[in-house]
């Protein structure tokens, strides 16, 4: 099995199911989150759950209706929530090795191929295993997801103004929330810093949106500061040893 070591020990479905189980419920209640936000930010009720079901990927949501309640050019707000969801199509190509789904199911199967699917996935020591974990994550995940951002967004009518609530907070709080256990190194928490520093840092000059997508050349900045740094030492020792031996 491509990508999943034919040595490993199976894990009982049980386990797979309560893992994915885990993962599903507490990620989906973050829709709750995003219906609000989205009603604050002046989307309609159906424009909301439309993108729930339609887009399904939360940073993307949260990034477009999080532009244009920043008064953003919707066509800005689209290109960075498009952006941001481009990471899913590589996931794709490393799941698609992994699951090894039947042609008519790929394309299904690829609307729920996000971080949470992605990682559950990922951790599974048997073909068998991860298509457990990618269909049970992916399933709990969509159902609860739209449930919740249904249910945000009705609630948020239902409060009026959403600022006045402090709800216009929910947003980047659950994002945060979401992103901080995913830095483990230490080039991943620069890599964070230097994009919250860079959008704050535009933020008052430039449109609202713009700032987001110009904060993701923090991660090809910080991975050539990285490369050249590693390349310094070995081009320092080899340049004296290269010379002497040309002579």
């Amino acid at each position: 099995m491509a990508g999943i070591p034919c040595t490993a020990e199976a894990k009982p479905d049980a386990a797979v199911v309560r893992d994915a189980l885990g993962v599903g419920v507490a990620v989906g209640l973050s829709g709750f989150a995003f219906g609000v936000t989205a009603a604050g930010a002046g989307l309609t009720l159906p424009q909301t759950c439309a993108l729930s079901l339609l887009v399904f990927t939360g940073a993307s949501q949260f990034a477009l209706v999080g532009a244009l309640a920043a008064g953003g050019n919707p066509y800005t707000a689209a290109a960075g929530a498009f952006f941001l969801g481009v990471r899913n199509a590589f996931y794709g190509l490393r799941l698609s090795q992994l699951l090894s789904l039947p042609r008519a199911l790929r394309p299904l199967a690829a609307q729920w191929v996000i971080d949470e699917t992605t990682a559950v996935t990922l951790a599974q020591p048997t073909r068998r295993a991860a298509r457990i974990g990618f269909t049970v994550t992916g399933l709990t995940l969509y159902v609860l997801w739209n449930l919740t951002t249904l249910g945000g967004a009705l609630g948020a009518e239902a409060l009026g103004d959403t600022d006045a609530w402090g709800l216009d907070a929910a947003s980047p709080a659950v994002f945060l929330a979401l992103l901080a256990p995913m830095l483990k190194t230490t080039t991943e928490r620069v890599t964070a810093a230097l994009a919250v520093l860079l959008a704050l840092g535009l933020l008052p000059v430039l449109p609202a949106g713009v700032p987001v997508l110009l904060s993701a050349s923090a991660a090809p900045l910080v991975l050539f500061l990285g490369g050249r740094r590693r390349r310094g030492p070995d081009a320092t020792a080899g340049g004296p040893e290269n010379t002497r031996e040309s002579r």
